[in-house]
């Protein structure tokens, strides 16, 4: 019996990747078992040039496919029958992919690929003899190779033949794990959330800080923060999150530091903190949800002071999007009902109304003359706090060598 029984994966700019493309498409599948072992053990996995195949085992598609459409370096993927390499089976499956098509089908067009060259039909041939195939066994439906309202494609590899009529779009990107690590300043807020997520496209290792000041911001501020950490493993696996106990040290800016100047100061304090913990997670940057322009920390003259005390690179994805494209991307991975909730962070603490939009590093170093800079830094990050945030499950490495 015919039947949809694999999903064939597509992947982009791993084709790119000349001699690491390997590495690019083992983390891949890695990353694509980490998130399908769990709930569909009766999968299989098989990685061929250009393409990952899954079979399906009896597994139901339609939660799998949710799955992999949140899965970074992943292209396209399609529902497909496997057939052996043998004409009269490809004809069957090319006929049966057709009928089971939703909608009105008028046209159709063969789309066949021979990616195994040892197959002695060449690609367009193929094309005739599926194509003829379908017409006779059909009734009121002809051939559109322009825009058909069915397309069936066809690809013949070595492991079998695979016929498909749909196609899914997947995040594109890279598969999470192979650009090293990241340390996100994870605040409460709309922006940092997103941030991450276009970390993660770059395939990068996620880990976040945050900086938590109570009393003032309560436990339901951190816990929002767990929240927002908690969907950026639905993109790319399990978080570590360091909390850090910020709060003398702002009451101590707070007392000695102009208030013009206090968010100048705080955000030095937070980054040389956040250097801090970056070196000792291997992390090899630090990022930030700032947008040019958006608060007055955000100008390009607050930047450059504030930027002064790192020599580790301070990435910025938001840097050139609007508050309303921000907006977009936080409801698309259901982050912001959880970013407006009504708690505050710290960055809200003594904010005071004529913060400097054009603070200069001369400026800064005068008036951090009056902290006791290292002493409330290196405190501040012997008492942090690590959590692991965990997504559903994970694949050892031993286990994806026996797989690979």
């Amino acid at each position: 019996m015919l039947t949809f029984d694999h999903i064939l994966i597509r992947y982009g700019e791993l084709a790119l990747k000349g001699k690491n493309r390997h590495m690019f498409e083992k983390q891949l599948v890695q990353n694509i078992r980490s998130v399908l072992k769990p709930s569909f053990p009766r999968l299989t996995y098989h990685r061929t040039f250009g393409r990952i195949l899954l079979g399906l085992n009896g597994e139901d598609p339609v939660p799998i496919k949710d799955k992999l459409r949140k899965i970074f370096g992943i292209h396209s993927f399609s529902l497909a029958i496997r057939v052996t390499n043998e004409l009269d089976k490809m004809k069957q499956a090319a006929l049966h992919a057709l009928q089971a098509s939703e909608g009105e089908v008028r046209t159709f067009k063969i789309n066949a690929r021979r990616a195994y060259k040892p197959f002695p039909i060449s690609s367009s041939e193929l094309n005739h003899h599926l194509g003829g195939f379908v017409l006779a066994n059909t009734e009121q439906i002809s051939v559109d190779v322009h825009s058909p309202d069915v397309e069936i494609k066809v690809e013949v590899r070595e492991s079998g033949t695979y016929i498909m009529t749909g196609e899914f779009k997947g995040l594109g990107g890279l598969p999470v794990g192979t650009s090293g690590k990241v340390l996100l300043m994870l605040s409460g807020g709309i922006d940092s959330p997103v941030a991450g997520y276009y970390l993660l496209k770059r395939g990068v290792t996620l880990e976040a800080i945050h900086f938590h000041s109570p009393p003032f911001t309560n436990e339901k501020a951190k816990q929002k923060v767990v929240d927002l950490a908690a969907k950026l493993t639905n993109f790319g696996g399990q978080v570590k999150l360091h909390i850090v106990p910020f709060t003398e040290l702002q009451k101590h800016i707070h007392e000695k530091v102009p208030s013009n100047m206090e968010m100048t100061i705080m955000r030095r304090m937070m980054l040389r903190i956040s250097e801090g913990i970056a070196k000792k997670t291997d992390a090899l940057a630090i990022a930030t949800g700032e947008s040019l322009g958006q608060v007055a920390s955000q100008t390009l003259h607050s930047m450059n002071t504030i930027n002064e005390v790192t020599t580790t690179p301070v990435l910025r994805p938001l840097l050139t999007m609007d508050k309303e494209e921000v907006i977009t991307v936080a409801k698309e991975i259901d982050t912001f009902n959880i970013s407006i909730l009504p708690y505050e962070d710290c960055c809200t603490i003594f904010l005071p109304p004529d913060s400097k939009t054009k603070p200069t590093r001369q400026q800064a170093k005068k008036f951090e003359q009056f902290v006791e800079t290292e002493a409330y830094v290196q405190a501040a990050i012997e008492g942090t706090e690590t959590m692991v945030i965990k997504s559903e499950a994970a694949v050892s490495k031993t286990e994806m060598d026996e797989l690979l």
